[in-house]
């Protein structure tokens, strides 16, 4: 059968002009939707070529030759698979960061071979140019049809291929963390500023210089693998470094300090804000009785919820929120001597959030909006990147606290311990396969390398125990370890044995230790070994159950958190208490909250008392008699303001509306201006692919209706007199505009643009820097609006009544 090839060869010429079709560069760069013509043979961006190549590949098999053979007398000598070459091994490639090799992940899968050295490259598979076959390496011949008795006949038993698919099918998932379920995650590195041999002999921090391979997965915590990206909650921030020492586990969250003080609470802090057993709901979701039963019982949570109905808890993504350790650790030198540790990450595209109108909104369009986000930056060379900033301090600093620096609800000021910078982490590789890597990577708290050495923190020590065990439960036995993604990057010898899913096949006859039959090996390496910290008892210790008196202030740092937030910030807090609050059922329960806020901020309490009609309770009683007074009042680093990155408009999704009529050389001016800031620009239609336009024709990749405003951080309304009309009798069009208003975005109206925002019932303020005018597109209006779109925010606005009526 004669099959007619069509290979893209380029942008079509158009009837009208007889010149290619302008579409943005990153509109082929997308992982949801893109433009209808092929990229531009002469594009030297990776991701554009890759897109054209896999265009060739595709259309290489225009439809599927197989398929007649499967029907009729012909059906039972089936034909040979159809196959189309790819131009080169990144069309077809999970992603594009397989170029980049590190120690862990080695180089690119070599084509047509399934290779099963610490390397992931030795369990990574190509299919290129290779038959179909079982799981024992029988070719299949026909994959299409069970085996049947005659053609209208019954199925029949001995067929052994059906039934290895259909089991394998059935047992392809394994059972979700209980937390943490709903992750993103990414390869890549972190690089050491200097060496910091005088403070800890860890290995990421030998040398200046020194590149440690990591893997780093994001999540939320309280909702199931399906819920969405969105939801008001922690985030996780776990960081795999797979140093040449072992592999150490920094397994932290988007918030330096947690809901309780001893691990002991844990189950029941998970139990309360999970979805109520007796009808399963709210998902993903605190606003909910017995997560507000629980909380208002323990007053140690306060600070900790501060942080949770900020802004803080809706991230505008993984790679605009901060990371932090939250427990006090110690660094431990080559002499033993020890110091006292805090982890910060700090995100080079600074930190940033949603609105919560916005992310409820983004909920229902793209659940998965953090995860794509987080791909499509790496694939199109936008890499994350954080410092990795370390607070130093001795025990007998520590003492000096009015807090206890092993309580997991405190932090460590930093005008009292400043943040020192010691190295950056870049991802810059996506997983090849999201179950093998990001599904089955197993975090655990007790994976420290020499150099890193625990503290007593109560909820620290039954996190030590935690993660090991649930990895045992989730991956279906003890050798979780072998696993590719969760494998070290030296040499694993030991005298452990057997289990379920063991891959390694052991020589010899010893497995126990001392011996002599193996020559005493593996043995023990001593003093170079991993050797705890000495850590010193309490004087007349005596075993017992309870916490430090320290332990019982609950109040100062939450007002601390609370009074170094902007206006804003603290609207937010209101608003959110407002909102979580008015789904509490019972109202003993929201009085409850309101008698524990009162010891935060009156003003604060007051707030929320009047968004729920309620009168404010006394207030509830502290567990503290005389605590120690705070030593800061206000502290600048708690406010997101204090950390605007340092990229600019890069990796910004920048919305640039067109349609029949729309100015061609204006929409290519903006379009090139926001590029070469590498902003991520998308031109947003009516509906997706060719327009004939003002100059020739565009190509949209995306639709009013399916690419909402909220998903965007800015807009531009290119001009043109029958465009602008159309869009200002499009309801997509004006939601679109309305949306970016109310959430406080940027918006750039060039010429008769301005009438969209009229028609739209948008009156910005005169002092409005995110609502941008011009007749044209000249260098000083884009100027000012990439200005403006690197604020991230114009929050002033929501103070405004042109933004209340909105």
């Amino acid at each position: 059968m004669t099959r007619r090839k069509t290979p893209q060869s380029g942008a079509p010429s158009t009837p009208q002009t007889g010149t290619p079709a302008f579409a943005a560069v990153s509109g082929y760069r997308q992982s949801d939707g893109g433009p209808a013509s092929a990229p531009d043979a002469a594009s030297r961006d990776p991701g554009v070529k890759r897109s054209r190549e896999l265009g060739q590949t595709v259309d290489g098999m225009p439809y599927n030759t197989e398929k007649a053979s499967e029907y009729g007398a012909g059906a039972g000598i089936p034909a040979p698979g159809d196959t189309s070459k790819s131009a080169s091994p990144a069309a077809h490639a999970s992603t594009l960061g397989e170029r980049l090799a590190t120690p862990k992940t080695g180089g690119a899968a070599t084509p047509g071979v399934n290779a099963v050295t610490g390397e992931l490259s030795r369990v990574r598979a190509d299919a290129q140019g290779t038959p179909l076959t079982t799981n024992q390496g029988v070719s299949v011949a026909d994959n299409q049809n069970s085996l049947v008795g005659g053609l209208r006949g019954p199925a029949l038993l001995k067929d052994f291929m059906l039934r290895e698919k259909i089991t394998h099918f059935d047992h392809e998932r394994i059972p979700e963390r209980v937390v943490h379920a709903r992750g993103s995650a990414a390869h890549g590195y972190f690089e050491s500023y200097e060496s910091l041999t005088e403070l800890t002999c860890a290995a990421p921090f030998a040398e200046a210089g020194k590149r440690t391979p990591v893997f780093v997965r994001f999540s939320t915590v309280a909702g199931e693998r399906g819920s969405k990206d969105t939801a008001r909650d922690v985030r996780g921030f776990a960081v795999k470094f797979y140093t040449d020492h072992g592999n150490w586990d920094l397994v932290g969250n988007n918030m330096p300090v947690f809901f309780i003080q001893d691990a002991m609470k844990f189950p029941d802090l998970v139990h309360a804000v999970k979805p109520e057993p007796h009808h399963a709901m709210p998902q993903a979701a605190s606003a909910h009785d017995t997560f507000y039963d629980f909380i208002s019982l323990s007053p140690e949570s306060t600070h900790m919820m501060m942080w949770l109905m900020s802004d803080r808890a809706i991230p505008r993504s993984f790679r605009t929120m901060q990371g932090f350790g939250v427990h006090t650790y110690r660094f431990v030198n080559a002499q033993g001597v020890s110091k006292l540790v805090k982890f910060h990450w700090t995100p080079r595209f600074g930190t940033h959030s949603l609105v919560w109108d916005e992310a409820v909104k983004i909920a229902g369009a793209d659940p998965d909006f953090h995860r794509r986000d987080l791909w499509e930056s790496i694939e199109n060379g936008q890499y994350p990147e954080w410092e990795l900033g370390v607070q130093i301090f001795t025990e007998a600093q520590a003492d000096t606290f009015s807090f206890d620096v092993l309580d997991a609800t405190k932090i460590v000021p930093e005008e009292l311990i400043p943040v020192m910078p010691i190295g950056r982490m870049v991802l810059e590789r996506n997983p090849d396969n999201f179950f093998a890597e990001t599904e089955q990577v197993a975090f655990c708290v007790a994976n420290v390398v020499p150099g890193i050495d625990f503290t007593n923190d109560p909820l620290l020590a039954g996190r030590i125990h935690s993660y090991f065990d649930t990895q045992i439960s989730r991956l279906g036995g003890p050798n979780f370890h072998e696993l590719p993604i969760n494998g070290p990057v030296v040499p694993v010898q030991n005298h452990q044995r057997d289990g379920m899913h063991r891959q390694t096949i052991h020589r010899g006859r010893v497995a126990y230790d001392p011996n002599s039959m193996g020559g005493g090996c593996p043995f023990q390496t001593g003093a170079t070994g991993y050797v705890p910290f000495p850590e010193p008892m309490p004087p007349g210790g005596v075993e017992m159950r309870g916490k430090p008196a320290k332990f019982a202030e609950h109040f100062a740092q939450a007002t601390l958190f609370y009074e170094s937030q902007s206006p804003a910030g603290q609207r937010h807090i209101v608003d959110a208490y407002r909102f979580e609050l008015s789904h509490v059922t019972v109202p003993g329960i929201r009085r409850r909250m309101l008698s524990m806020l009162r010891n935060v901020s009156e003003p604060m309490a007051a707030a929320i008392a009047k968004g729920l009609g309620m009168p404010l309770p006394d207030p509830m009683p502290p567990a503290a008699d005389a605590p120690a007074a705070p030593e800061v009042e206000r502290s600048a680093a708690l406010a997101m303001e204090a950390h605007p990155g340092e990229a600019g408009i890069a990796a910004r999704k920048i919305a640039v509306l067109v349609t029949d009529g729309t100015d061609v050389e204006v929409v290519r001016t903006v379009s090139e201006a926001l590029g070469a800031r590498r902003a991520d620009v998308r031109l947003v239609g009516e509906h997706i692919g060719l327009c004939p336009a003002c100059g020739g024709m565009l190509d949209a990749d995306a639709a009013l209706d399916s690419q909402p405003g909220f998903l965007f951080d800015a807009v531009v309304i290119a001009p043109g007199d029958p465009a602008v009309d159309r869009l200002c009798s499009n309801g997509h069009a004006l939601e679109f505009v309305r949306n970016q208003f109310r959430h406080c975005k940027t918006l750039l109206a060039i010429g008769e643009g301005r009438q969209l925002l009229d028609a739209a019932g948008i009156a910005p303020e005169a002092d409005d820097r995110g609502v941008c005018f011009s007749a044209t597109p000249d260098a000083q209006t884009l100027d000012a609006f990439i200005q403006a779109v690197s604020a991230h925010r114009h929050f002033a606005r929501e103070e405004s009544a042109g933004w209340r009526k909105i």
